[in-house]
């Protein structure tokens, strides 16, 4: 009997189905692709970072522009295009919301079909005044 292997995995995933029978769309805030020390400066803004953490993130991010990717001995892969890749993506703020009741109801389906708690719905929602019964 032969060993799976990560070349199995990953000729596997290519080809297989998403097994799971749902997908939830979100609105999200999206960077464009590719990584500058604007890039850096707005995802630190973002964050609400104080001053000293931006100018330390641009302090790497120089660092590591400058770097070159090591070649290693018998190890293959593709090269990371890292211009192609956004850098910032997260879910668009929404109100504070005072009940559950509030929540998209896209949403609580979604976490009904993931078996997550009322109690733990209740956390993520951020609801604390009044909750369905």
């Amino acid at each position: 009997m032969s060993k799976y292997t990560e070349d199995d995995l990953r000729e596997e995933l290519k080809t297989k189905e998403y097994e799971y029978g749902f997908y939830t769309e979100m609105e999200s805030e999206t960077f464009a692709k590719g990584l500058n020390e604007d890039v850096v400066r707005a995802i630190s803004k973002k964050k609400n970072e104080p001053e000293w953490m931006t100018e330390w993130r641009l302090e790497a991010f120089r660092v590591w522009s400058k770097m070159e990717e090591p070649e290693w001995a018998n190890v293959t892969y593709k090269k990371p295009k890292f211009q192609e890749i956004a850098y910032y993506s997260a879910p668009k703020q929404k109100p504070k919301l005072n009940s559950l009741d509030e929540v998209d109801p896209d949403l609580l389906a979604t976490f009904e079909k993931l078996g997550i708690s009322l109690e733990e719905q209740k956390k993520i929602g951020k609801c604390c005044r009044r909750y369905r019964n």
